[in-house]
C-alpha cells in the first residue's frame, strides 16, 4: 500500500479498537474509509483479523457486563445472517459491495442524525425482533463488518445500563466476528497477504481499545458521535458514488 494506504489503515484500525473500549459506533467507519483506496473485498479481508484482536480487548474489559438474554435471542439469526452473506458472496462484485457499504453507512449516519431519542420503558428481549434484526446484522456484518446499524435498532430500546450495553454490544460483535472467520478463510479473504497487513495493524487496534476505554468515561458522547456520523456519512457518499 501507499502512504495514503497506510494512514486510513491507521485510522481505521484505531476505529476498530475504540469501538470495542466501548464506543460502538465508531467502528462502523473502517470499512468505508479503508474503501477509498482498495477493493472493499480486500479491506473486509484486511480488517477482521484486526477486529478479532481487538474483541479479546473489549472481551477482557467488559467480561462482566453482559445481558445473556439480549445474546440469546440475537446470536442465532446473526450466524443466519452470515451464512446468507457467505452463500451471496461469489453474485456480487466490487463496485456492487462498494455500493452496498456505502449505501450501509450513509443509512447508519442518517439514522443517528435524525432518530429521537427512546421514550418509554424499556422492553424486554423478544425472540422475533431479536432474530430478525440479529440477521440483518450478521449480514451487514458479513459483507463490510457494519453490523452495528441494526444491532442498534434492536437494541437501544432495551435500555440497558451504559455498561452492560457496552459489554452485550462487544460480546456479540465478538462472536460475529469469530464465525466469520470460515467462510472469509475459505473465500480467500485471510490471504498472506492480508494477514500482513492485519498483523501490522493489530497494534494501532489494541491502541484504540485503550483510547475507546478513556473517552468512554471521559469524553462527551453526544460531540465524538456526531464528528464521526457526519465524517462516515461523507465517506459513504463517495463511495455510492463511485459505485454508481
Amino acid at each position: 500500500m501507499e502512504i495514503l494506504g497506510w494512514v486510513l489503515a491507521v485510522i481505521a484500525a484505531l476505529s476498530i479498537g475504540m469501538a470495542k473500549g466501548g464506543l460502538s459506533m465508531v467502528g462502523t467507519i473502517s470499512v468505508p474509509l479503508l474503501s477509498l483506496v482498495m477493493s472493499p473485498v480486500q479491506a473486509a479481508g484486511i480488517l477482521l483479523p484486526v477486529y478479532v484482536i481487538s474483541d479479546i480487548g473489549g472481551l477482557i474489559a467488559f467480561r462482566r457486563n453482559f445481558d445473556a438474554r439480549v445474546l440469546w435471542t440475537l446470536v442465532p439469526g446473526a450466524i443466519t445472517g452470515i451464512g446468507l452473506g457467505w452463500a451471496t458472496a461469489h453474485h456480487v462484485n466490487d463496485a456492487q459491495v462498494g455500493l452496498i457499504v456505502g449505501l450501509i453507512g450513509l443509512t447508519f449516519a442518517l439514522n443517528a442524525l435524525l432518530r429521537s431519542p427512546v421514550d418509554g420503558s424499556a422492553r424486554p428481549p423478544r425472540w422475533g425482533a431479536g432474530t430478525l434484526w440479529g440477521m440483518v446484522s450478521g449480514y451487514t456484518s458479513f459483507v463490510s463488518h457494519s453490523g452495528a446499524a441494526p444491532y442498534h435498532v434492536y437494541a437501544q430500546p432495551l435500555r440497558m445500563t451504559p455498561m452492560t450495553y457496552a459489554g452485550t454490544t462487544t460480546i456479540f460483535f465478538a462472536i460475529c466476528n469469530a464465525v466469520k472467520l470460515i467462510p472469509y478463510a475459505l473465500l480467500g479473504q485471510l490471504s498472506a497477504h492480508n494477514l500482513s497487513i492485519a498483523a501490522v495493524l493489530m497494534v494501532p487496534g489494541i491502541i484504540g481499545v485503550l483510547i475507546g476505554l478513556w473517552l468512554v468515561r471521559r469524553m462527551s458522547p453526544r460531540v465524538f458521535y456526531s464528528f464521526i456520523t457526519w465524517a462516515l456519512m461523507l465517506v459513504s457518499a463517495r463511495l455510492i458514488w463511485d459505485g454508481i
